[in-house]
C-alpha cells in the first residue's frame, strides 16, 4: 500500500506541510514530525478529505493564534505559543488520528469513524478560535459554571463573540467534510453540534480542573475532542437506529 503511486500526492502534501511549519516556525521540528505522523495516519484512514480537514484546522488555528499577539501577551496565557510542541499537536489531533486508525483497521465502520474524526477536528477548531479570537473581540466574559462576569483570558471564561467565532470555524470543517464525503444535513449538523459540545466541555474542564492545576491545557484540549467524538457517536447512533 505504501508503494501505491496514487498515495504519493498525499505524502507530498504532508512533506510540504512539515517544511512549511518548520520554516515559518509554527511547529518545533519534533512537533512537525509528530504532525506528519498524525497526517499520514489520517490520510490512510480518511483520504484527502481528512488531510484537508487537518490542514484547515492548522491554518485557521495558526492565523487565530498570530492575530493580536501583543494584546494576548498582556493576558499572560501560557499556552498561547505561536510555535507548537508535540504535546500540543497530539492534544488537538491525537483523537482524530486514533479515529483515522480505527477507520483504516475496520473499514466496515469507516464512515462512522470518519464522521467522529470530523467532529473532533471541528471541536479543536472551535476551541482554538473561540479562545484565541474571543480574547480579542469578546466584550463580556462569563464563568461557564456560575455565569458571573470574569476577566478575559481566565480558564473557563467564555464570551458570546468567541463562541460564535468558534461555531463559524466548526461550520467550515463541516462544509469541507460534506464536500469530501457527500452532503448530508444530519452529518453536517452533528459535526457542528459536537464541536459546540466539545468546546463547552473544554471551558467546563478549564473552570473545574485546569484553573485548579489538576489538569494541564493539553489534557483539557484532548479530553474536549474526546467528548465531541463520543457525542457525535451517540447522536449518530440515535438517528440511524
Amino acid at each position: 500500500m505504501l508503494f501505491n503511486p496514487s498515495l504519493y500526492p498525499g505524502f507530498f502534501l504532508i512533506a510540504l506541510g512539515v517544511i512549511f511549519s518548520i520554516w515559518k516556525q509554527k511547529l518545533t521540528p519534533a512537533a512537525a514530525i509528530t504532525g506528519a505522523c498524525c497526517g499520514l495516519i489520517i490520510y490512510a484512514g480518511s483520504g484527502y478529505t481528512g488531510l484537508l480537514l487537518l490542514t484547515a484546522f492548522f491554518m485557521m488555528g495558526t492565523l487565530a493564534t498570530g492575530i493580536g499577539r501583543a494584546d494576548k501577551q498582556s493576558f499572560e496565557r501560557r499556552e498561547d505559543q505561536v510555535q507548537r510542541n508535540p504535546a500540543q499537536v497530539l492534544a488537538n489531533a491525537g483523537m482524530a488520528t486514533l479515529l483515522a486508525l480505527l477507520a483504516f483497521l475496520f473499514p466496515v465502520h469507516a464512515a462512522v469513524f470518519q464522521l467522529m474524526l470530523a467532529a473532533s477536528i471541528a471541536s479543536a477548531t472551535a476551541d482554538t478560535l473561540s479562545s484565541e479570537l474571543g480574547m480579542l473581540y469578546g466584550r463580556s466574559f462569563y464563568n461557564c459554571i456560575t455565569w458571573r462576569k470574569e476577566s478575559r483570558g481566565l480558564d473557563g471564561a467564555v464570551s458570546l463573540e468567541g463562541t460564535m467565532l468558534g461555531i463559524a470555524g466548526a461550520i467550515v470543517i463541516a462544509i469541507m467534510y460534506s464536500i469530501g464525503f457527500g452532503w448530508d444535513i444530519s452529518n453536517f449538523m452533528i459535526i457542528v453540534l459536537a464541536a459546540v459540545v466539545g468546546n463547552f466541555a473544554d471551558s467546563l474542564l478549564g473552570a473545574l480542573l485546569e484553573r485548579r492545576r489538576y489538569l494541564g491545557n493539553d489534557a483539557v484540549n484532548f479530553l474536549s475532542t474526546l467528548v465531541a467524538s463520543i457525542f457525535c457517536l451517540l447522536i449518530n447512533y440515535m438517528i440511524t437506529v
